[in-house]
């Protein structure tokens, strides 16, 4: 049983559990369309629909039809009712937050941002909801169910931006504004992106910390871009990355091939284990197997990270064959402290979230246009718009000198 998203009304939380339900209202509107058409049941709206419907569709009907008319409309069972427009005196903005996977520390700490940013606004109804095992099936049948249910934004982190594109499409032609956070979609399937940094500084800074780590001769050779056979002695590595759709892992990959051919490292291979941390330790403990010369893997997810620091741990290669890669710094502290990893490259993913939030409650009230030089953030003061893209900042790296600086 899939657990019932988590929703924020002016920045007060409610988990709730179960699965999620169409609201009354909406389930009634999709009715009276199905029995009268386009043109909604005829006038007068609540007798003639007694006389037509079945009695246990009789109370939907009477709720969205005849509302105006002196019936008063329900909220749906379990959804928070407290009315923020009227004690904000301004629009409440639903806003859901859509991770590739829910349940990892990445996008638990990601929703900690946008929690923070939903109780700054005020007028915020954020709700946080995905699939725990990063089904992009799973998020395309969020996205239609929340158009349903008539939201204002949906913040998409897709895992398979082709499977979700469609459902995305139709979400804004009903009226809902979209955008994707963490990972790209389509363009023509969202307004902005929130993007944390770009390809290039991703793939490349992972690729400089790796070469930094194996040791001075490879960081000379990549800073004089010296590709020539035989001149980098750094060793082979792979890369175990995630769902081969993934749209942010391959622009990272397309981003690093370059840099490791100019460090003279040597790429062996790219696994695909999904989202999945069993694949991901399987994987590695493959290559760690096959590959007896190997000094380096590359965890590009933040699944796959720690599951090949774990690998390398389970086969006594600590100091033999090194990991870095993407990964919240909570997650990899063990594995620095025991000097299994050197370098954890990411960003701030409380930031992230705290950013995406600001950047749906404007695009919702009309203060965020397409064409925007930047956008006003809150505490992260105003973040720049490259095309249709807001931007974080850059990344960071987090080493055993200042790892412990962060919480996330």
């Amino acid at each position: 049983m899939r657990n019932r998203p988590t929703r924020t009304s002016r920045g007060q939380l409610a988990q709730r559990h179960g699965p999620r339900r169409r609201s009354g209202p909406a389930i009634a509107s999709r009715l009276q369309r199905r029995l009268f058409g386009a043109s909604g049941p005829p006038d007068p709206p609540c007798r003639s629909a007694a006389a037509t419907l079945p009695r246990f569709l009789l109370a939907w009907v009477l709720i969205a039809g005849c509302g105006e008319s002196g019936v008063p409309k329900t909220a749906a069972p379990g959804r928070e009712t407290a009315d923020v427009a009227s004690l904000d005196g301004g629009k409440t903005v639903t806003i859901c937050l859509l991770p590739k996977i829910k349940g990892i520390s990445y996008f638990s700490s990601c929703f900690e941002g946008a929690q923070e940013a939903a109780r700054e606004l005020g007028n915020v109804e954020l709700i946080y909801d995905g699939p725990t095992d990063g089904d992009p099936k799973k998020q395309a049948e969020m996205i239609e169910q929340w158009t349903v249910d008539g939201v204002d934004v949906i913040c998409v982190s897709p895992n398979a931006p082709d499977v979700v594109a469609s459902a995305m499409k139709e979400a804004r032609a009903a009226g809902v504004h979209i955008i994707t956070w963490d990972a790209d979609g389509l363009p023509d399937s969202r307004t902005f992106f929130v993007n944390q940094a770009t390809p290039q500084a991703i793939g490349a800074g992972m690729v400089q910390a790796m070469v930094s780590d194996l040791g001075a001769n490879a960081t000379s050779n990549i800073a004089a871009g010296n590709a020539a056979a035989g001149n980098a002695a750094a060793g082979d590595v792979v890369i175990i990355s995630a769902d081969a759709t993934s749209a942010n892992q391959n622009s990272w990959i397309e981003a690093m091939k370059p840099a490791l051919l100019a460090s003279g490292l040597n790429l062996l291979t790219i696994k695909y284990p999904g989202e999945n941390s069993g694949n991901a330790l399987a994987d590695a403990q493959d290559v760690i197997s096959k590959y007896p010369d190997l000094r380096g893997i590359f965890g590009i997810s933040s699944v796959s990270f720690p599951a090949a620091a774990e690998a390398v741990e389970q086969n006594g290669k600590i100091g033999k064959v090194l990991v870095t890669g993407l990964s919240t710094p909570n997650d990899m502290k063990p594995f620095v402290g025991r000097g299994t990893v050197k370098s954890v490259v990411l960003w701030n993913t409380v930031d992230l979230g705290y950013l995406t939030v600001f950047v749906g409650e404007a695009l919702a009230s009309g203060r965020l246009q397409p064409g925007a030089p930047s956008i006003s953030a809150g505490r992260l003061g105003d973040r720049p718009l490259i095309g249709d893209n807001v931007m974080l900042g850059d990344i960071l790296v987090f080493t055993a000198e200042n790892i412990d600086q962060y919480d996330f």
